[in-house]
């Protein structure tokens, strides 16, 4: 895996635009891995291409995360920052098998982990209750009781509760909770960090940002995108301040 480059993370945000943020992960992910078809990084489960995004992430804006979210009970607005080593949970050894066996019992379920093609699956179910029963249904490979089959749809609510606990077991990486606590009023609540729309965020402010730049040297001097941008940025900031004046240029 390699750091994105400014022309990465333009021609990232363009191809993401339009796309639906199960399509973005891994738009971000063939940028960054380029040498893994987009095949193969749609079959990675959920957890594993989040932890790939985290160290996409890392290599190409740094280890540290400024969040903030809002009180949900007085509107108090938190500021904070953790690093990716914060919420980086060290995988199973569960999620590197291609299917696992759930027992409870004389219940056995064999079961496979929700990867990026069984999210876009259910994407567009009505609501959350169907979206997941799809995707129980998608990751079931073969239940039985005593031996006899039993069809999904015969599967009682608690096997079903226990295997969606199994599954989070198994990959670990796929649910990040932050712990929050409001420094006015004392609530304390958790939140699902989300990688993907945290990590997407920074693309489309970044992208912004290098475009601006373009836009400023391209009119100031005449050069082509293409050379602008495959200048470091201590050297675009360089030139960007001779446009502006707010550098002061020293012989030292």
């Amino acid at each position: 895996m390699r750091a994105l480059t400014a022309p990465d993370i333009l021609r990232v945000w363009e191809q993401g635009q339009p796309q639906h943020p199960v399509d973005r992960a891994l738009t971000l992910l063939a940028a960054g891995c380029p040498e893994r078809t987009r095949e193969e990084l749609a079959s990675l489960s959920v957890g594993q291409r989040d932890a790939d995004l985290l160290d996409l992430r890392e290599g190409t804006f740094g280890p540290v995360l400024n969040c903030y979210e809002e009180c949900p009970q007085c509107g108090e607005r938190l500021e904070f920052a953790f690093t990716t080593n914060h919420i980086r949970v060290p995988p199973s050894p569960e999620g590197e098998k291609k299917e696992s066996v759930f027992a409870f019992e004389d219940w056995e379920v064999r079961f496979v982990l929700p990867a990026s093609l069984d999210l876009a699956a259910v994407a567009g179910s009505a609501s959350s209750e169907g979206a997941r029963a799809l995707l129980m249904k998608r990751c079931i490979l073969a239940s039985t009781r005593g031996g006899a089959t039993v069809p999904f749809e015969a599967l009682p609510e608690e096997i079903l509760l226990r295997l969606a606990a199994r599954v989070a077991e198994c990959d670990p990486q796929a649910e990040v909770l932050l712990d929050l606590s409001c420094p006015v009023c004392s609530h304390a609540w958790q939140k699902v960090f989300d990688i993907v729309s945290f990590f997407w965020r920074e693309i489309c402010a970044q992208a912004k940002g290098l475009m601006c730049e373009v836009h400023t040297l391209a009119r100031a001097y005449g050069w082509r995108e293409a050379d602008i941008l495959s200048m470091s940025s201590s050297r675009r900031q360089f030139y960007l301040g001779r446009v502006t004046g707010w550098l002061t240029f020293s012989q030292d």
